[in-house]
């Protein structure tokens, strides 16, 4: 065999496990690691022939390696090397080195904590960061801890930074290994809009093998784009000689296989993958990487509760593992559908699952090691408290958790079957139910990709239609992912088997998909509103709608299992009928009878009535007659502070009076005032207004609501006194008029014909004569001529000015030449 970059540094590996608890391997793309590192240990004295389990993140890469240790062996998997992954496993007696993935190590872990008969946990690729990975290492370390301080830990990973993960391990040894990477030169392209990314891909890869020699690789970001892409491939007469091979997860073994290995018969090929391609796997013969800049990730919404699939730009980390696939035999290319701008631009890595994912099954798996506070253990990047505290809500609904957040027999039943805990519950319940066939025939549709794909109508989203062809029955007008309904079909099998259900049995009907399947959704049972819309109200308080009208759109109940996860109003993309009748029956002790009173925003009026609820839902409802006054008084004031303090029957001398009162709490501050301003109003409803709502119940009854003595009455006695005196509302002038004061702003204002105020010498002064007003002092016609808070000064200093100017505009009126000893009038002149 040809000598691997890891060879350098197997030895380094061998000697720091002999005398540490653990190791963190970073080693780049092509090193070796995955297939060298575990062959190279399987002889250690510290082993003592103890098995070697390796956790890979993903199934494609888990039998590739097994596939590559056991040829390396001169065996077959399952001897010495073998692997176990869902719904496929090869292993044998003489198995001793394992490798693992879809939360089979968690399972391991569960059954027997003290991992009898292993020496060594490997987690390869941990910079990816899978939930598995970081629970898998949480818990392997508190074991570890706990009951097998000799079993060792051997983390691997091609881009992460060990340091971190080291200190986490107990501050265990890192090695370094330098990787095998040949020259890759890389190119530049436009990016292209999203929904034309398989149209651009098409065409870079026509350019690219025209330009370039060797296979190619391109990077797309789902399912979906591939199969477009594929087509577009195969009607070009220009590559009929070629092969065009898809790579994801959801196509078969040999398929996949087909896509890794070089073509039989020397044709060029092309692979079309998802990020499944990233990491571990070498695709032999490939010397092109197309990298559309694209990956899909999940990610869970704990205000909705729902995790929808997202399309977001791959991350620097990300992108480097691709190009560096052109490079692992030899010089390559890599074409980026990105300019060089934007690749400056990337992220660093791509966000932890654990930080976007939905964590009741990890609630699930915690509380079945029998951890409440997840901080006990020892984490990468610690799980969100509040999707932690919303996965553990749904166990407690589905009965897996009781109050306490301890697992209950039903949850651990539900763990021991390695479903999603939404699926786990279905099955258990619908099996006592007597329809536990049904149930595994739908937990498998809705483990895997939908097998219906859009044909020349939208995809429908009845799952009855899917479970028709479950059954066999017609496809109809809509295409079939045949490779995706033959996995369905074993995953099926797989649980009825393991339930103890025999084919056939305990199907039930097409009227029980509904009841069947809101057991695992039930807060996503939704019950028409009213109108022609096809909209719905989920019993978790949400909203759903259907896109375009189709068949289910008429139906007053639903159970919608998937969505787009919308916070507002989710898009509905698999639902059942359900009736009124099957939610009594699943849900008799989750509905509960509720007497609301509360405000109608749309008719502005008080309504009482008295409800059954699932929830959040409301699932029929009738008129209270009978209803204590103060819930009455109390959804009044609701619609009150809905509607604004505008619909208060206010008048032009309330709001002078809150003038007033402001005025003196700003200037009179330790008198304690109340205070009047609308935000305070709206909050202290309750307390200031209540005592007036009695017999008001809509909006129109406002109008005959007493608010001037509501707001008098916020004053304490003294204040009432003391109120005329301190911010009185008009002034008494020279001439005899009494003038209003204005106190609308920061300045109370007193707007006075100048001519009134002869033989004033000081400013007048409210405040007990610590604040003195602002004067406007107005011409005969009532505008300003001067604007001042010192009478004297003005008397003394511009009247002169302003009276020569006053005398010019109106010659009839009396401009003395001393105002002091004049006498002040609200005439032209004063009398004779």
């Amino acid at each position: 065999m040809d000598s691997l970059p890891i060879d350098a540094v197997l030895p380094a590996i061998r000697s720091a496990l002999e005398g540490s608890s653990g190791l963190v391997l970073q080693a780049p793309p092509g090193a070796g690691k995955t297939t060298g590192v575990p062959l190279a240990l399987l002889d250690a004295a510290w082993l003592a022939g103890g098995k070697i389990v390796m956790l890979e993140p993903r199934r494609l890469a888990a039998r590739a390696a097994a596939a590559r240790m056991a040829q390396t062996l001169g065996e077959s998997v399952g001897q010495t090397v073998g692997y176990r992954i869902r719904q496929d496993s090869k292993v044998g007696p003489a198995t001793r080195i394992e490798v693992v993935t879809e939360g089979i190590l968690t399972r391991m872990l569960q059954d027997d904590a003290g991992l009898p008969g292993i020496g060594l946990v490997i987690f390869d690729e941990f910079h990816e960061r899978s939930l598995n990975a970081d629970l898998g290492l949480a818990l392997c370390l508190e074991a570890q801890g706990a009951l097998r301080d000799d079993l060792k830990l051997l983390v691997m990973s091609a881009t992460l930074d060990g340091g971190p993960v080291a200190q986490l391990m107990g501050g265990v040894p890192l090695v370094t290994s330098e990787g095998r990477a040949f020259p890759v030169q890389t190119r530049f392209l436009a990016r292209p809009e999203p929904r034309k990314l398989p149209d651009a891909m098409a065409a870079a890869i026509r350019r690219a093998l025209a330009e370039d020699d060797g296979d190619l690789l391109a990077f797309l970001p789902g399912s979906g784009e591939i199969r477009r892409t594929e087509a577009l491939l195969a009607a070009d007469p220009a590559l009929a000689g070629m092969v065009v091979a898809p790579l994801y997860g959801d196509l078969d073994a040999q398929a996949q296989d087909r896509a890794i290995r070089r073509d039989g018969d020397g044709r060029r090929k092309v692979v079309l993958a998802t990020a499944i391609a990233e990491t571990s796997l070498t695709i032999d013969g490939v010397a092109i990487v197309i990298d559309g800049g694209q990956m899909r990730v999940p990610r869970f919404d704990a205000s909705t509760g729902m995790t929808r699939l997202v399309t977001l730009p791959v991350s620097r980390a990300a992108a480097d593992q691709r190009r560096g696939r052109a490079g692992r035999q030899g010089p390559g290319v890599c074409w980026r559908l990105w300019s060089e701008a934007e690749d400056r631009a990337l992220v660093a890595f791509t966000a932890p699952e654990i930080a976007d994912a939905d964590l009741a099954p990890l609630a699930l798996d915690l509380a079945q090691w029998g951890i409440i506070d997840a901080g006990q253990l020892a984490w990468l990047e610690p799980p969100p408290a509040s999707a932690l505290a919303q996965g553990r809500e749904l166990l407690a609904e589905l009965g897996a958790i009781d109050k306490d957040g301890r697992i209950t027999a039903h949850g651990r039943a539900m763990n021991r079957l390695a479903m999603h805990p939404r699926l786990a519950h279905m099955v258990m319940v619908a099996k006592d139910q007597g329809l536990g066939g049904l149930a595994c025939d739908l937990a498998a549709l809705l483990s895997e990709r939908d097998i219906v794909r859009p044909g020349r109508e939208a995809r429908d989203s009845d799952m009855r239609l899917r479970l028709d062809l479950l059954k066999g029955g017609r496809e109809g007008a809509h295409m079939v992912d045949r490779g995706g309904l033959a996995r369905v079909r074993q995953t099926a099998k797989d649980w009825r088997r393991r339930l103890g259900i025999r084919a056939g049995e305990d199907d039930g009907g097409q009227a029980d998909c509904g009841p069947v399947l809101a057991l695992a959704y039930p807060d996503r049972i939704a019950k028409r509103r009213p109108g022609g819309e096809p909209r719905y109200a989920l019993s978790s308080g949400g909203g759903a709608h259907f896109a375009q009208y189709e068949s289910l759109a008429a139906e007053d109940w639903l159970v919608a299992a998937e969505t787009d996860g919308d916070r507002r109003e989710a898009r509905i993309f698999l639902a059942a009928p359900l009736t009124l009748a099957d939610i009594e029956t699943q849900f008799e002790g989750a509905i509960r009878t509720v007497d609301e009173v509360g405000w109608d925003r749309r008719d502005e009026v008080v309504v009482a009535r008295r409800a059954r609820k699932l929830f959040a839902l409301t699932l029929d409802d009738r008129k209270l007659t009978q209803v204590p006054s103060d819930r009455l008084v109390q959804a009044m004031a609701e619609g009150i502070r809905a509607m604004g303090l505008e619909s208060l029957p206010w008048t032009d001398e309330l709001q002078k009076y809150r003038a007033r009162i402001a005025f003196l709490r700003a200037h009179r501050p330790d008198d304690g005032w109340p205070d009047l301003s609308d935000q305070a109003l709206l909050e202290g409803l309750e307390t200031w207004l209540a005592p007036y709502l009695s017999g008001i119940t809509r909006r129109a009854h406002l109008a005959r609501l007493d608010l001037a003595q509501a707001l008098r009455d916020m004053l304490e006695w003294e204040q009432s006194r003391r109120l005329d005196d301190v911010a009185p509302t008009h002034v008494t002038v020279p001439s005899g008029s009494r003038v209003p004061i204005d106190y609308s702003g920061e300045i109370p204002v007193l707007a006075v014909r100048l001519q009134e105020m002869f033989g004033c010498a000081d400013t007048p002064r409210i405040a007990g004569g610590a604040v003195p007003l602002l004067l406007h002092l107005l011409s005969p016609a009532r505008r300003p001529v001067q604007v001042t808070r010192d009478l004297a000064s003005f008397w003394a200093n511009t009247y002169h000015a302003v009276k020569a100017d006053l005398k010019g505009q109106y010659p009839k009126h009396w401009w003395p030449d001393d105002p002091m000893q004049a006498e002040p009038t609200a005439r032209a002149k004063p009398r004779k």
